[in-house]
């Protein structure tokens, strides 16, 4: 007989406090580390944390498990997938002045390794390579703590002024 496993998630919801919208995109990730933000559901329900920022850059933190396996039993793809998105889009976002944010057009990903659900934290370093006025290209790179790469993706994004 199959084991039944219960896995539950928690979130605070968050609303920006009005004094950041006059903030660049950049000053609100870094408000956002500070001040120990809550996470979006998304990142709770796929275990992932933002956790360093820079012009053009950001870091997030994952921690793949046994809630992400797909039926062969490695972590689903779309794990990956999400935090490369959520990493590019952040990225794009430290660029970005008050009043502008922006949208992903399109998310292209390469797996170069199985994640498993035992393997423990990964990395994503997400990277901005090219920002026009309207449309921006963005990386990021999913790695082990050892450094061994398991997925790639690079993403155009739009950016949406006010």
């Amino acid at each position: 007989m199959a084991k039944t496993h219960t896995h539950t998630i928690t979130w605070q919801e968050f609303i920006a406090p009005p004094e950041w919208a006059h903030l660049s995109g950049l000053d609100r990730m870094k408000q956002a580390i500070e001040t120990k933000a809550p996470r979006a559901p998304i990142a709770a329900l796929l275990d992932m944390r933002m956790v360093e920022v820079g012009e053009g850059y950001c870091r997030f933190d994952a921690w793949p498990g046994p809630q992400h396996v797909n039926p062969i039993g490695v972590v689903h793809g779309g794990f990956a997938a999400t935090v490369m998105d959520a990493a590019c889009w952040t990225a794009v976002m430290t660029t970005n002045a008050p009043g502008e944010t922006h949208t992903t057009l399109d998310l292209k990903v390469n797996y170069t390794r199985a994640i498993m659900p035992d393997m423990g934290q990964v990395v994503c370093d997400g990277h901005v390579v090219n920002r026009g006025a309207r449309i921006v290209l963005a990386e990021a790179k999913v790695k082990s703590l050892d450094g061994k790469l398991l997925a790639h993706a690079t993403s155009t994004l739009m950016i949406i002024k006010s």
